[in-house]
Order: structure tokens, then sequence, then C-alpha cells
């Protein structure tokens, strides 16, 4: 979802009680290699906490979100962003210890805090995560070429 000043949804997990969010912020800069860079920040928010922190990827972390999307259409948890410098989200579906969806927030690498918000989600919440990511690289394409290792250039 795009909202008014720009920022999209690139994962909306909500249930009216608790929400896990991830809003897209816009390009790091017009710079190479970085140009491609997307700031963006979670928010997380229940009856127990809110927080926010800001995160930022590259355009293979949403081919990982998308893989990530197939693993849990598939009925497998998921672990995305885990690249061992940052935050890691993480999504756990109902198994025999809890009937309902649990996202996990961990920033051990940062600030060394971590929860966990279980969330009630309707059916066909795998699809519209889908939807969300469409619309992130629909707004914001790459534009950056890697042509060797350290080399890059703008896409025409």
């Amino acid at each position: 979802m795009k909202h008014q000043d720009g920022i999209v949804d690139l994962i909306n997990l909500s249930d009216g009680k608790n929400s896990v969010r991830v809003h897209v912020l816009g390009r790091r800069g017009p710079v190479l290699p970085v140009h491609d860079l997307l700031d963006a920040v979670i928010i997380v928010e229940s009856s127990f906490i809110s927080g926010l922190l800001d995160i930022c990827f590259y355009p293979s972390d949403l081919e990982e979100w998308s893989l990530a999307l197939d693993a849990l259409g598939a009925g497998q948890n998921v672990e995305w962003l885990d690249n061992g410098n940052g935050p890691v989200i993480g999504i756990k579906l109902p198994n025999e210890d809890c009937d309902v969806p649990a996202v996990l927030i961990a920033d051990t690498s940062g600030s060394g805090t971590s929860a966990t918000i279980p969330v009630v989600l309707d059916d066909g919440w795998i699809e519209e995560q889908r939807e969300h990511l469409r619309e992130v690289t629909q707004t914001w394409p790459s534009k950056v070429l890697k042509t060797s290792p350290g080399a890059y250039e703008w896409r025409h």
C-alpha cells in the first residue's frame, strides 16, 4: 500500500491488536553503488510494546523476501534479512505450541533486543504480502548493474 507521503508497505501483518510492518521510505541516494539501497523502518505495535527500527536493504534482499514468501506458502517457517550484521525478521507458522503465526524481530547486532509478536492472520495473507512486494519493486526498480566485483554502472 502506498501512503500519501510516498512510503510503501513491504510487510503489513496486522490483526487489529498486534502488528508488524515494514515501511520502505525510499532510496538511500543517487550515488553508485548504493543508489539501489532502500531505507525502511520496522514498526512493531502491540498492547504490550511498540517500537521502531531503521533498516536498509538491497534489491537482492527483496528477492530473498520473495523466496521467503514461497517457503511460507509451502508451510515452512522463515527468517529474512538474516545476513549476520543487522536485524532479522522471522515468521513462525502455527504449530502444536502456538495456534497463531508469530513474527520475531531480532536486533541482536544493534540494540540486542528482540520481540515475538503473535498476529492472527486472515486467509490470503501471503498473497497480500506478495502484492506489497510487487508495489515496492515497481516503485523502486533496480537502477544499478554490477558489472564485475567492485564495478557498477547505471542500467539503461
